[in-house]
Parts: structure tokens; C-alpha cells; sequence
């Protein structure tokens, strides 16, 4: 089973994302800061992360940082309110897959990462 990290500090669009790809047979974990997100990457290895870059502890570009430096194959998918494109520039050259703003839609949700897992499913 296919894991997924959702880091928000906003708990609800944490669940939004869970209960999105729980219904279609995701394992998804959430956390509202980047220490527990830390833990639970440690300790679930989720293939795939969304990413919030404003948090209330560590940058989210700091905290994209860090799981790419531990896992290169994570896949990272930055979600934010930001409409800095320089912000998005930035999060892409630190090797993010995918940069979502909010709000989003569930079915765009679901096509971004289907398109980037197919490669792992195959």
C-alpha cells in the first residue's frame, strides 16, 4: 500500500487530503508541524507529500530540504496559498514534484498523483 504524508498546520485541509485518498486506498498520515512530520516520515517512509511551505516551525522549503535529502525518490508535492512565483521557483529547484496553490480541486488532486505514481504502480 501506497503511503502519503500530508504536513499542513491547517488541520482541515489535513483532512481534506486524507479522507481524498483514504476513499480510494491510500495510507495517509497528516501532521501540522514540521517536527512531527519529521517523525512520521522517519518512521511510515511515505512515497508521496504534501507539502504546505508556510508552517508556524520550520519553512516548508526547509522541510522539503530535509525529506528529499532523505529519501531522493519521495515523491513532494508543495501545496500553498502563496502566490510568490519566485517562492514556487524556489520550491521547484529544491526538487519539489509537483507546486498545487489552494484552493484546489479533489479530481486535480487525484490526477497529479496518479500521474506520479503510474511509474511506481507499473
Amino acid at each position: 500500500m501506497i503511503k502519503i504524508l500530508v504536513v499542513d498546520d491547517e488541520e482541515g485541509i489535513c483532512d481534506n487530503i486524507k479522507q481524498i485518498f483514504t476513499y480510494i486506498g491510500f495510507s495517509v498520515f497528516t501532521a501540522t508541524t514540521a517536527k512531527k512530520a519529521l517523525n512520521v516520515f522517519e518512521k511510515e517512509k511515505p512515497k508521496i507529500i504534501f507539502l504546505d511551505i508556510i508552517m508556524p516551525d520550520i519553512d516548508g522549503l526547509d522541510l522539503l530540504k530535509k525529506f528529499k535529502k532523505a529519501d531522493p525518490s519521495c515523491i513532494v508535492i508543495m501545496v500553498t496559498a502563496s502566490q510568490d512565483e519566485a517562492v514556487k521557483q524556489k520550491a521547484l529547484q529544491l526538487q519539489a514534484d509537483e507546486f498545487i496553490r489552494k484552493p484546489f480541486s479533489r479530481n486535480y488532486l487525484r490526477r497529479v498523483v496518479m500521474e506520479k505514481i503510474k511509474d511506481v504502480l507499473d
